[in-house]
């Protein structure tokens, strides 16, 4: 299984720094996952559900470690560029908006 796409969508709030939506193998899409601020640094939040209780349940997650990890590299690296591009936007006067 590969990452085919990763589409951020930064967002500016205290510890949610952005929305993340993937491709994997070109054919399948998970939306809502999260770039998140901590205490020891960014990390990938996956899409959960509010439950009854209060409490959120994963909707999809890795199923092991190595795959977390591998997912938390490859999005966290393009939110890096994102947040780069950003900057570069800003600094140049150049926006979306045109």
């Amino acid at each position: 299984m590969e990452i085919t796409e990763v589409r951020v969508f930064p967002v500016n709030e205290d510890k949610l720094k952005a929305y993340v939506t993937i491709t994997l193998d070109h054919c399948f899409v998970v939306r809502d996952l999260k770039v998140i601020q901590g205490t020891g640094g960014l990390f990938i939040a996956m899409p959960a559900k509010r439950r009854k209780d209060g409490t959120f349940k994963d909707i999809a997650h890795p199923l092991n470690s190595e795959t977390r990890e591998r997912m938390e590299r490859v999005i966290l690296d393009e939110y890096q560029r994102e947040v780069a591009r950003g900057a570069s936007q800003r600094s140049t006067g150049t926006d979306d908006a045109g």
